[in-house]
């Protein structure tokens, strides 16, 4: 038996509990992957950490090791009690939820989870919305979410979480993860991705969001057509847009999933958004 097996066998024995479904709890066993995110996380340095759904601790045990401050937000009531007993600042609430604000400071903070795949979007998206704060994450996904993150500009699985997790952090791959490296093994295989925030010229990060949503809003839609509905708004003409999709290097005739993140960025500020 590998020694994460052991750990999660132990942890389960004194917790009582069994993997929830309602949580997207599967449990990380595999000491491979584990080794392979905490020497992630060693490699960005952090001064404060913090972790979304520790569970019986596959990466707690191993973070704690390192002697960096950190905090742990989980929302399962025993488990919550579980790593509070053991002295951790435990938050009880749901990380999509809480006020991530709390957390930041002027030392480096790196943000480590193995997700719940149904909210991997959302916080990935969250944490970009914030001009600073988290300076570094490493986070597992469901392999076709971390695709999405990652995906080049015309790829099928390029569109809105591609273009702004790309805008706001420079981000890798740290490590693949099949079904077998979980307990229970969920249906699909895992990717780890490394995130390292970068400085963009964005300003308004959540007036940027709402235009690249406008913009992917009807997939196979013209962007010329996606983003009428802005052009009074910002006193643009149908004529001006065209022009500027030219001046990108593209036909009018040129669809969202077309441009890249920095082509994105361009047309963004065309339009005199910060």
């Amino acid at each position: 038996m590998s020694y994460a097996r052991e750990r999660l066998k132990k942890a389960q024995e004194q917790l009582g509990i069994e993997a929830k479904k309602s949580l997207g709890q599967n449990f990380l066993v595999s000491d491979t992957v584990i080794n392979r995110i905490i020497d992630q996380v060693k490699a960005f340095e952090p001064e404060v950490m913090i972790e979304v759904g520790p569970g019986p601790g596959a990466l707690t045990d191993l973070l704690l090791e390192m002697n960096v401050p950190m905090q742990v937000i989980e929302l399962d009531r025993e488990i919550a009690a579980y790593w509070r007993g053991k002295g951790l600042t435990v938050h009880e609430q749901d990380a999509l939820r809480l006020d991530w604000s709390q957390f930041f400071s002027d030392k480096k903070l790196v943000f480590v989870s193995n997700l719940p795949y149904q909210i991997s979007s959302s916080i990935v998206i969250e944490r970009s919305m914030e001009n600073h704060g988290v300076a570094h994450m490493v986070l597992m996904f469901q392999k076709e979410v971390a695709q999405r993150i990652k995906a080049p500009a015309r790829d099928e699985h390029y569109g809105l979480l591609s273009v702004i997790a790309q805008t706001f952090w420079n981000i890798h791959i740290v490590s693949e993860a099949g079904p077998g490296d979980f307990a229970p093994p969920p249906k699909v295989a895992s990717r780890v991705l490394g995130f390292t925030r970068i400085t963009s010229d964005v300003k308004n990060h959540k007036s940027f969001l709402t235009f690249v949503k406008m913009a992917f809003a009807q997939r196979r839609k013209l962007l010329k057509k996606n983003l009428a509905g802005i052009l009074g708004q910002r006193n643009v003409t149908q004529e001006q847009l065209i022009e500027w999709i030219k001046e990108l290097g593209f036909p009018e005739t040129a669809r969202a999933e077309e441009l890249s993140p920095a082509q994105f960025v361009k047309l963004y500020h065309k339009f005199g958004f910060e």
